[in-house]
């Protein structure tokens, strides 16, 4: 307490340099500064305290997430889709993929005609002995059989598509295909070539020369025969005969023939006297 004592007496006790500090304004200001200093110092290690406890905080919690996706997670949502894939492809049959092989012999297939009225038809050939031989129309698998010890194969009732048909075969050992056979076309056709005939009518009386001209028109490239004899057609199917007669009736028998074995008939009775 510096109370009643002279000013001069305390001035020379606390020295110059003593008055002049605690009784600067700016010696307060640079206590205040230092302390508000000291303040923002422990603020701020106490935030970087807390930023250390929340990073710590997110770390195990970002652990504890992955652990959980891993084993728990991915687990259940892998189990749940394929418990939905399999509920809508319960009714859809599995794909059995085959790879070609240049290893496995292709089979030799034997059709031995180019076009046909029947819509199945009967495929023979050879192949590696005792494997399965696949047979395919269009690309599309047909039937299946396998090949003796010998090689020999047949496989009944291909069916046909009316039209034209590529034919080939394949030799199958487990998933393994081998590479096509040679291709064969077959051309499909159940139709009657159509047939017109000019002359003769029927019923027709012939005098003089024993010989009777017959005439008409079919498709192109359609046979003609007049009591199976061969008649020459024209490239737009039209045809003309001189057929001889014989005493009396005589029946003529006119033929047209398709590629397909498909036939027309028609009959004339001409009468000679």
């Amino acid at each position: 307490n510096w109370s009643g004592i002279p000013e001069s007496d305390w001035r020379l006790y606390l020295g110059k340099g003593a008055y002049y500090h605690y009784t600067n304004p700016a010696c307060w200001n640079y206590i205040i500064i230092k302390v508000l200093m000291r303040y923002r110092y422990r603020a701020a290690r106490k935030a970087a305290k807390k930023s250390k406890y929340n990073f710590l905080a997110t770390i195990i919690i970002i652990t504890f997430l992955l652990f959980a996706t891993v084993n728990w997670i991915l687990p259940n949502l892998i189990q749940g889709l394929g418990f939905i894939r399999g509920f809508f492809n319960t009714q859809t049959p599995k794909k059995i993929t085959t790879q070609q092989s240049s290893t496995l012999a292709p089979p030799v297939l034997n059709i031995p005609y180019e076009a046909t009225n029947s819509g199945k038809i009967m495929v023979k050939g050879y192949g590696t002995p005792k494997t399965k031989v696949l047979i395919f129309v269009d690309e599309s698998r047909a039937g299946e059989t396998e090949s003796l010890e010998d090689g020999y194969f047949e496989v009944k009732d291909i069916s046909l598509n009316l039209g034209s048909n590529s034919i080939f075969g394949k030799t199958q050992g487990g998933n393994t295909d081998s590479l096509p056979s040679k291709i064969i076309k077959v051309f499909f056709d159940s139709e009657k070539p159509t047939l017109d005939i000019y002359e003769p009518g029927d019923n027709t009386e012939v005098h003089g020369d024993k010989k009777v001209k017959v005439s008409g028109k079919t498709e192109s490239g359609v046979k003609v025969f007049v009591n199976n004899r061969r008649v020459i057609s024209n490239s737009d199917g039209t045809f003309s005969l001189d057929y001889p007669l014989n005493e009396g009736d005589n029946t003529l028998i006119i033929r047209a023939e398709d590629i397909a074995q498909n036939l027309m008939e028609i009959q004339r009775r001409v009468i000679f006297k």
